[in-house]
């Protein structure tokens, strides 16, 4: 790729957004007008064309389907109160989409494919952001096998998309969580860390027992022991315990989340501690037990801060009051802030559209 990439526009002539409301959103249902769509063949990554949102044509064969060579990144653009755009911390993302593709022996996708072509398909259905409160502009960024071939190897053909979805409030209420003992997310040595498709089809089974026994979610464990904390569902996640805020190191089996750098950050301005460390469910119990457990929450793009309001370990219920909490709500207030444009934006998060 060039320094300055040639994205080709299509723009569609029926709009789907006059017959669309942006109020009362449910997450990844709703898409707008148009994606971005660049393949990799014979080495090199072809011209990018931004087009109308469609359907996409592959056969039966497309090495995808039977091995699993797909990755993706969450990310959002936010309306600020001046009247701009800005995508949050999206080469963040962009890191992280080529240290997956590297695990999954994908090409690297060049920054100004991914940086560029996601700021000029936002800039194209720039309309279809919401002005609400917690309500944004989902982006998914991914990129999937195209090779024609049974056989295990990796593909020799990428596609590369981005797609965008209007989106509001993942979660509605803080989550009952059932602390998993049974099934494993990740292990040492997989792909726990890379955002992989698989990752995500192999915690489906857990995730439906938790809510057939009434949980929202499940807290993931180690794969050896079942007795460290991992992550939250979808989500990294943090509990705060005394003065000292406490998450999950990013031992190989985790996501790092840019949302959990972004709340270490604030966590910390905040004037607390922050200790990336292994942390065992005991210790959550006996500070439970003490009343030094003061709050649990997990963190993701999709939605920001999710407090926890009970976590069950072998029958024993720790329950939460997010109501009472000064902590993370003053996280996701300075979050929501710095997004707006009404606190100042020190860390330079915002990539303007």
């Amino acid at each position: 790729m060039e320094a300055v990439v040639d994205i080709k526009v299509i723009k569609t002539e029926n709009s789907k957004l006059p017959g669309t409301s942006l109020e009362n959103l449910p997450f990844g249902k709703v898409f707008t007008d148009h994606m971005l769509v660049a393949d990799y063949k014979d080495g090199q990554w072809q011209q990018p064309v931004i087009k109308p949102f469609q359907p996409i044509s592959i056969l039966p064969t497309n090495m995808t389907l039977h091995y699993g060579q797909s990755i993706f990144e969450g990310i959002k653009a936010y309306r600020t109160e001046d009247g701009g755009t800005y995508i949050f911390r999206p080469f963040d993302n962009y890191h992280r989409f080529n240290i997956s593709a590297a695990r999954m022996m994908m090409p690297e996708v060049p920054e100004e494919l991914f940086i560029e072509g996601m700021r000029k398909l936002v800039e194209v259905d720039l309309d279809w952001i919401p002005n609400r409160p917690d309500h944004s502009l989902y982006i998914r960024p991914f990129m999937f096998a195209t090779d024609e071939f049974i056989g295990v190897r990796p593909s020799s053909t990428y596609s590369f998309m981005i797609l965008l979805s209007p989106t509001g409030p993942y979660y509605s209420k803080p989550c009952r969580i059932y602390v998993e003992e049974k099934y494993s997310r990740a292990a040492p040595g997989g792909i726990g860390f890379a955002k992989a498709a698989g990752n995500y089809a192999s915690s489906l089974r857990a995730f439906a027992e938790a809510q057939e026994k009434g949980y929202d979610q499940v807290l993931w464990t180690d794969a050896v022991h079942h007795e460290y904390v991992q992550e939250m569902g979808t989500m990294n996640v943090f509990f705060i315990i005394g003065n000292t805020a406490i998450t999950p190191n990013l031992e190989g089996s985790i996501l790092e989340g840019v949302t959990r750098s972004t709340v270490i950050t604030l966590l910390q301005e905040q004037g607390l501690t922050v200790e990336e460390r292994p942390l065992h469910i005991d210790e959550i119990i006996a500070a439970y037990k003490t009343g030094n457990l003061k709050e649990a929450f997990g963190t993701g793009t999709a939605a920001t801060i999710t407090p926890i309001r009970e976590l069950t370990y072998k029958g024993y219920e720790m329950k939460l009051t997010p109501d009472s909490w000064t902590i993370s709500p003053e996280v996701k207030r300075r979050m929501d802030a710095i997004r707006s444009g009404s606190e100042a934006d020190v860390h330079q998060w915002l990539f303007p559209v």
